[in-house]
């Protein structure tokens, strides 16, 4: 019998076990079944009354136990495998996958995020967050695992021999001359397979820039004001000091580079993050133009690109420089940041520098993933999965907006036409945003003060990450936002 079962499965020595005893349909709401199961399950594995490895009864016993429709079962199950918290597959049945335990630094450390677009490094609180909305974190859930299977057998059937040994550098010649012409397709950029360095990420392409740039002597770089704190962080730890540039409605101030003694900058034009302005036409003509006459270096970061709702795409600047721009790019977003998959396309006079600091590195990149990749590409696989996660992607967009805009009428919201995530300001009121992210935090939501990606002053703000939540999850996570802002 259910109780039985439930007793034996949760009964761990705590007061609140005996309340998963309520878990009857005589106690379960009239309507709303789904999220009533889905919630009462979530609630035991985020308080470790389910731990991983757990088994979860069968669809059809839950529902003869309960006396519910065993659609509402299966519903309720997949939304929480949809939130990484159950898995299942056809034999094995449905298991708790648990959380993932992250370490715990010193509250007295500061919490610095990842790059643009990237997971954060853990927070004091991190670990204790019910509803983690740090910016750039992709649905993980959604990474196409049969496709990436399919795709492995198939390389693995196929490889020779010289391509599984240390090969070039620069990376797979396949995937490179996938790359060039997926990027040609869907970015507009003017490059060639031997014009392409597969790295493991826009981190590392931005470790290889920042020691070619030391090596030339160019020891200061422009970067976007509000911009990623991440990327400010890994450009440091490389030698370059950063110059702080304000950020407006049309995207990066360019006059701003004027007498700022620097000949490279960083920017993230299509999507800036985190206030998800487009770079305008008019200044992406002035800073092409700035970089021409000061032979500098730009480094474009098109962190999340591939996600766009309601707008056209915007090509990429590296089209209208190639001798000007470095490329970079990532399938953190697209498919996840444990691929350690990226591909930088610099200007050809430092490419080779760069391949030999690649090398120096690492050897190259692994040889198994980058084939895998090539052939989801070739055979439009990768597009397909896109196109499926830009639509699940809109909807938790649409969610968490529509949430802040009814509960959270006075504040700003930006970004809203493309990427993963939001960000809200308060121009007319007197915060401290990280003060407020703490009080938020303490009712179990991790945002991003938006005063962490600034060097310069400028308004409070959050940034909310949506991607990796579902639409109920993100509409919970806007009332508690609202309930702290006012508390």
């Amino acid at each position: 019998m259910l109780d039985q079962w439930l007793y034996d499965l949760f009964m761990t020595g705590t007061d609140r076990g005996a309340d998963f005893l309520q878990l009857s349909r005589a106690a379960a709401p009239v309507r709303g079944l789904t999220s009533w199961l889905a919630g009462a399950v979530r609630a035991a594995i985020m308080d470790g009354r389910l731990p991983a490895g757990t088994s979860l009864p069968a669809t059809r016993l839950l529902a003869g136990d309960l006396g519910i429709s065993r659609g509402v079962v299966v519903e309720a199950y997949q939304r929480l495998a949809d939130e990484g918290l159950v898995s299942g597959r056809p034999g094995t049945g449905t298991r708790v996958s648990g959380l993932s335990p992250r370490p715990v630094r010193p509250s007295n450390n500061p919490p610095p995020p990842g790059r643009a677009g990237a997971t954060v490094l853990p927070q004091p609180w991190r670990a204790r967050a019910e509803l983690d909305l740090s910016p750039g974190v992709p649905d993980l859930s959604g990474f196409p695992r049969a496709a990436w299977l399919r795709a492995e057998r198939s390389v693995l059937d196929q490889a020779s021999v010289a391509e599984l040994g240390y090969g070039d550098p620069s990376g797979s010649q396949w995937l490179r001359r996938e790359l060039a012409g997926w990027l040609a397709r869907t970015r507009g950029l003017r490059a060639a397979a031997d014009d392409i360095i597969v790295v493991s990420g826009v981190a590392q392409a931005l470790a290889l820039l920042a020691q070619c740039l030391n090596a030339r002597g160019i020891t200061r770089i422009a970067v976007e004001d509000p911009g990623s704190l991440g990327s400010r962080d890994q450009l440091a730890h490389w030698g370059l000091a950063t110059v702080p540039v304000p950020v407006d409605e049309q995207g990066l101030t360019v006059g701003n580079l004027a007498g700022r003694d620097v000949r490279a900058a960083l920017l993230t034009p299509a999507h800036q993050f985190p206030t998800g302005v487009v770079l305008a036409p008019g200044r992406r003509r002035e800073l092409l133009d700035w970089a021409v006459a000061a032979d500098a270096v730009i480094i474009e970061d098109d962190y999340d690109a591939e996600y766009r709702y309601d707008r056209a795409p915007v090509p990429a600047l590296q089209a209208a420089a190639p001798g000007h721009v470095a490329y970079a790019g990532t399938t953190s977003k697209t498919l996840a940041p444990g691929m350690r998959l990226g591909w930088l396309i610099p200007p050809g006079r430092l490419h080779a520098d760069l391949v030999a600091a690649k090398h120096a590195a690492d050897l190259g990149s692994p040889a198994l993933p980058q084939l895998a990749l090539a052939r989801l590409i070739a055979t439009g696989e990768l597009e397909h999965h896109i196109r499926l996660v830009r639509k699940r992607q809109r909807a938790r967009r649409d969610a968490l907006l529509g949430a802040l805009r009814v509960l959270l009428p006075e504040a700003r919201v930006q970004g809203v036409p493309a990427g993963l995530h939001l960000l809200i300001t308060f121009p007319a009121l007197g915060l401290d945003d990280t003060e407020l992210a703490e009080r938020i935090h303490r009712a179990g939501v991790l945002v991003h003060p938006l005063s962490w990606h600034r060097q310069l002053p400028g308004a409070p703000g959050l940034v909310l990450g949506y991607a990796a939540h579902t639409p109920d999850q993100l509409r919970e996570a806007a009332r508690r936002i609202a309930r702290a802002l006012r508390g």
